[in-house]
């Protein structure tokens, strides 16, 4: 073997502590989603402390997608070759960090924003980190339970979050710094469960930090299904968080019943990505007409300012989202050989997590050339890659 290639190796260990390890890092990757999505049914607060209009909200929660994109571009490929530990521990650590910086952001928009990029950091690193982390430990024959485990305890983390923070911010004291002292607290125990899982990458040498990880056999997959799948990972449901809310209702909803919107399209997606397995090939077109029927609920409650239309359409958007991570990381985990794993997750989730600034752009666009008829041709976007997944998806003769 040349210095220039390398290797993931796991130590041959028994079941138990495999599933031990794999139980530890679950855990830790859970406690730092949690983190990422307390903010959300507090923008309606910030609105109003801030005096923010519709725009500066869905920028503030669009520019989450700047910090983790920037991040993912380098964080798979550097932890192929200087380990999964040595970037997910340090970045689980300021998970906390910024959650205490949302604490007097309340009063300065600046750190808001701030608060927002430096999460989308940390979420660039450790979603595609640990997803990697887990491929590790459960070796070949576990990469369809590793990436059910790394999409459900994401999105589990990411639904409990809103609903936790805007009951916290609706019937409890302090409500822009209760909710953020609850979610240290529970990363303290994620970041006991961390420490205790082994490193494994074990032999390491040079190379690019800024690679997608294809070997040229993955290129035409990645291209023409991951890359399309990614799309409906975060798009839609950031759309039934943050958009749909303040459209349909004038002035926004409460911050209880935001949160509980968005817990239940982050928790349809997290139910969704533990069926997913099942669903095989196609758990992706699913996905999308799933998203379809969400956006086509959403517009019905747009139109008839229908405030309770929104809970289907994001259990709808919710529930495709998260059969399109489980296809997504499902595909990544056969394609990527171990030495280019972390970069090839990055790649993944870098289009995912584009999908954040739909909120922003539909945002944009229905100010020019009106809501609805945005909506209505936003509608087009799924059922088209669906089919487009269909096609590339289906069994071929030979």
């Amino acid at each position: 073997m040349s210095a220039s290639v390398r290797a993931v190796t796991t130590a041959p260990v028994d079941q138990r502590v495999t599933r031990r390890r794999l139980d530890l890092l679950t855990l830790g990757l859970f406690t730092v989603a949690l983190g990422t999505n307390i903010p959300t049914p507090l923008l309606l607060v910030y609105r109003r402390t801030l005096d923010l209009s519709e725009a500066d909200v869905t920028a503030v929660f669009g520019c989450y997608a700047i910090g983790l994109v920037a991040a993912l571009t380098v964080s798979g490929a550097a932890s192929d070759r200087f380990g999964r530990r040595a970037l997910v521990l340090p970045f689980a650590v300021l998970a906390g960090l910024v959650s205490l910086l949302f604490v007097p952001a309340v009063e300065h928009l600046p750190l808001l924003y701030a608060g927002r990029l430096l999460q989308g950091v940390v979420s660039g690193v450790v979603f595609s980190v640990a997803n990697a982390w887990l491929q590790d430990l459960a070796g070949p024959a576990g990469q369809q339970s590793a990436a059910t485990r790394g999409a459900v305890s994401t999105s589990l983390g990411f639904a409990v979050a809103p609903a936790m923070s805007g009951v916290l911010a609706q019937y409890g004291p302090a409500p822009t710094t209760l909710p953020y002292l609850v979610h240290v607290a529970v990363l303290v125990v994620g970041l006991g469960a961390l420490v205790a899982v082994p490193e494994t990458v074990t032999v390491r040498g040079r190379g690019r930090l800024m690679t997608l990880g294809l070997p040229p056999e993955a290129r035409r997959p990645f291209w023409a299904v991951l890359a399309p799948t990614a799309v409906g990972v975060f798009a839609f449901p950031t759309v039934a968080a943050t958009l749909l809310p303040l459209l349909v209702v004038p002035g926004g909803v409460g911050v209880a019943y935001a949160g509980l919107i968005a817990g239940l399209a982050l928790g349809a997606s997290a139910a969704a990505a533990r069926v997913g397995r099942r669903a095989d090939r196609g758990a992706g077109p699913l996905g999308m007409v799933l998203c379809a029927a969400g956006t086509g609920c959403g517009v019905l409650a747009v139109v008839t300012r229908g405030e309770l239309l929104l809970l289907p359409a994001s259990v709808l958007m919710g529930g495709g989202a998260g059969l399109c991570l489980t296809a997504g990381l499902t595909l990544t985990a056969r394609l990527a050989p171990p030495h280019t794993r972390g970069a090839m997750n990055s790649a993944f989730y870098a289009f995912a997590y584009a999908g954040f600034g739909t909120p922003l752009l539909l945002a944009w666009l229905g100010g020019l050339l009106g809501t609805v008829p945005v909506l209505t041709a936003f509608l087009a976007v799924p059922l088209a890659i669906a089919a487009w997944l269909w096609r590339e998806l289906r069994p071929r003769r030979g």
